[in-house]
């Protein structure tokens, strides 16, 4: 018999109940207990999903109240000084500690630096990045995945608990203070995994899936050398190890990882189809293989009969000893398709959930198994049909957007004129001060917006109305702007729903789902858009609203797009043709909404990017490929305006060292980051580097509801200004303002924009 088994299900509730419960606690209108309760609802909830779903195993230990990273450096005590009071390991007080290093408070109560957050591997999910110490030691402090997977097995699941790995949690981590080997804390690591292991075993597990998705990565040899080391030492902890990597293939580690005493392999077959003849032929003969063949990061239904073809090898070969799952964990997908009742139903034939791609693990566990029942044989005839739907349908290919995308020429992508020049042109148009100060683009989403935008999606109020209503709050914003003395200001995106999804439903070649909400980070949760055809723009989709906002004011309006790398990063794009091809299609719609702009008398235009770091490959050897295309696909969308019009864009969360020559080759006037919670550190790669066009560091973590100090923001201004001339420097937040109040982002902005006119009489 197969086994199928989850590795991993999302935790957030088919209607995010998990963020409604979460933020309620945090506006103090839930209690601990009632929180913790609410947890454990949506816990036996999900295994009953999975179970229902015909799953063999249902995983435990991937819930998390905001990360599962941060989880893991609770469990490990690995808890930063300053969210310390001696009484933080405390059960009750566990809780509290984990939002405070999150969100940025003190025990006392007082705003405290957040904990830094940064992608999951190539994902759009944030992780908690771990804070690591010279001679830091670790104690197992927070028993949740011994505690949830006990839970489990007293209401009667077979379950598998999940870990992430000591070396994925340690190469993810950050070091403080003096440097140091990382691996000089592995061995204190390794002690508390064994705990671990030792005190799941006594709550029942059999099996333990332990994720290092690192191994997938461009390890040192010291870290593949120190993988032994690790595996040896977790053996005979009385469960049994599956040990499990994603997103890409083992390559050179295979030889290492397939010998590791462990009792099983878990590899991504949909990332890396060609691993699977690599691992039959050295899999020992005692080892169980997991093959994630059910794509965890998209939406689009599996092609079992494919699938099944593919493992026969496997299933001839290994029998009983080969399981079957996703690739992945399914945190990355929407929960439940049937909960979908306005998708187009072609459309919604073609789609799979994380329940769907559950009820598809287990169907071809049956199959494998040699099941032929007529249920069986009937997933299998409806799979066919759609896979053979998919590519018949008319609706995906369309001959003119081929045609335009084959007349792109490389002078299609170049500025009219070098940046100085641009530089010099754009000052004297614009006229700012030195330290121009502006906003990332989006303002608070107030309930008064969000109430509005609902009766309108629900035909209760008319387009007439709804506009009026969305004008009024245009207006407010910029009154509000204009009275903090901002200097380049926004309209503050009130009418849209999400920075992706606004652009995706006035596009030719999206669909759109009511409750296809994925996690982001801690309570944020997105809907992504479904590319599921050939891209166009039909009309314009924020000329109108810019042009309202900059007849309001007399001071410089920036027009607002997201990217064509970021809404293909952020949307659930196509399994059949390149991404750079979707990508392209993106830009040149693109294009002519930035045409239309600058036409319309927008002189400042953002194109936000922050995807372009989070859609490296995993492998360097494959990111000068992306990296073309994708400076490219920028390019594209910015270059048909005058050397007068200024072009920004806006990155956040990344790493720009080994990516910084891509990032100058954009060619945006001006370019705006977060490092805020990094403290001016990402300027070191622009200083080195000697970038030569405008930068706007992030001075206010909108991530924390903290309200940064004057001397907080004046003093990383003054170390960005070390770094950067200070007649290339802007002052700015790291994001848009959307998820913020508005009382503290008030307090925020006046608070900046007081800065900036104390270093304009000291500069």
């Amino acid at each position: 018999m197969a086994t199928s088994h989850c590795v991993g299900f999302p935790r957030i509730g088919k209607h995010r109940e998990l963020k409604k419960a979460t933020e309620a606690y945090w506006r103090g209108d839930l209690d601990q207990s009632a929180l913790m309760a609410e947890g454990k609802r949506l816990r036996s909830m999900h295994w009953r999903m999975q179970q229902n779903a015909g799953m063999d195993r249902v995983a435990t230990g991937d819930f998390a109240w905001y990360d599962q990273m941060l989880n893991h450096s609770l469990m490990l005590g690995a808890i930063p000084q300053r969210f310390r009071d001696g009484n933080e390991t405390n059960a009750d007080n566990l809780l509290d500690t984990l939002f405070r290093m999150a969100r940025g408070r003190a025990p006392t109560g007082k705003p405290a630096a957040a904990c830094e957050m940064t992608k999951w591997f190539d994902t759009n999910y944030h992780y908690i990045v771990p804070e690591l110490h010279k001679g830091q030691t670790f104690q197992l402090t927070s028993q949740s995945v011994i505690e949830e997977t006990a839970e489990a097995i007293q209401q009667g699941f077979n379950t598998k608990p999940v870990l992430i790995g000591p070396l994925t949690w340690l190469w993810l981590g950050k070091i403080k203070g003096e440097s140091f080997d990382r691996l000089e804390l592995l061995n204190s690591l390794i002690d508390v995994y064994g705990q671990v292991l030792e005190e799941l075993a006594k709550a029942g597990a059999d099996w333990v899936h332990i994720d290092e998705p690192v191994l997938v990565l461009d390890l040192p040899q010291p870290w593949l050398q120190a993988c032994e080391n690790v595996y040896n030492r977790l053996q005979n902890h009385n469960v049994k190890i599956m040990l499990a990597t994603y997103f890409g293939g083992l390559n050179d580690a295979t030889t290492t990882v397939v010998n590791l005493p462990v009792e099983g392999l878990h590899v991504d077959l949909v990332r890396a189809p060609e691993q699977l003849l690599q691992e039959l032929d050295r899999l020992p003969a005692y080892k169980t293989l997991s093959v994630g063949v059910i794509d965890g990061r998209n939406i689009w239904r599996s092609d079992l009969s494919a699938i099944l073809e593919q493992l026969k090898p496997a299933r001839e070969k290994l029998g009983d000893r080969l399981w079957v799952s996703s690739s992945c964990s399914l945190l990355h997908v929407p929960v439940d398709l049937s909960t979908e009742e306005q998708l187009d139903d072609e459309i919604k034939s073609w789609l799979s959930f994380a329940v769907q791609k559950c009820e598809e693990v287990a169907v071809l566990g049956r199959a494998l198994s040699g099941d032929s029942s007529d249920s069986t044989r009937t997933r299998f005839t409806l799979s066919d049909a759609v896979a053979c739907s998919r590519k018949t349908s008319r609706r995906v290919h369309r001959k003119d957007v081929e045609q335009s995308v084959s007349a792109i020429t490389p002078g299609m992508m170049q500025r009219q004129s070098p940046y100085a020049k641009r530089h010099s042109l754009q000052r004297e148009k614009l006229n700012l001060p030195l330290f121009p100060t502006t906003t990332i683009g989006s303002f608070p989403q107030t309930s008064e917006i969000r109430r509005q935008r609902s009766l309108y999606r629900k035909n209760q109020l008319s387009n007439q109305q709804y506009l009026e209503s969305m004008q009024q709050e245009i207006q407010s914003t910029i009154k509000r702007q204009e009275s903090l003395g901002l200097d380049v200001l926004v309209h503050g995106e009130a009418e849209r729903n999400d920075m992706v999804e606004y652009f995706g439903e006035q596009l030719d070649g999206f669909a759109f789902t009511e409750y296809g909400w994925v996690q982001s980070y801690g309570s944020r949760c997105v809907k992504p858009p479904i590319i599921y055809g050939d891209i166009s723009r039909p009309a314009p989709m924020t000329v109108t609203w810019s042009v309202f906002a900059q007849q309001q004011t007399d001071k410089v309006m920036k027009g607002m797009l997201t990217g064509p790398v970021t809404i293909l990063c952020w949307s659930f794009t196509r399994d059949d043709i390149p991404e750079k091809v979707s990508c392209e299609q993106l830009a040149l719609a693109l294009r002519e909404e930035v045409v239309d702009l600058e036409q319309a008398g927008i002189q400042v235009i953002q194109i936000d990017e922050p995807a372009i770091r989070e859609g490296l490959p995993l492998r360097k050897a494959d990111w000068p490929e992306y990296l073309d295309w994708a400076v490219n696909c920028f390019r594209l969308s910015a270059s048909g305006v005058k050397d007068e019009t200024q072009i920004h864009t806006h990155m956040c969360y990344s790493e720009f060292n080994d990516i910084i020559e891509y990032i100058a080759a954009m060619d945006a006037d001006v370019i705006t980051i977060e490092t805020s919670r990094s403290d001016m550190e990402l300027l070191d790669a622009f200083e080195e580097f000697e970038y030569p066009n405008e930068i706007g560091p992030g001075v206010y973590d909108i991530h924390s509801p903290n309200v940064p100090e004057r001397s907080w923001m004046k003093q990383l201004m003054q170390k960005a200004a070390e770094k950067i001339p200070a007649e290339r420097l802007w002052i700015n937040p790291d994001c848009g303002l959307k998820t913020r109040d508005w009382p503290e982002v008030e307090e925020a902005l006046s608070n900046m924009v007081q800065v900036a006119r104390e270093l304009r009489a000291e500069y």
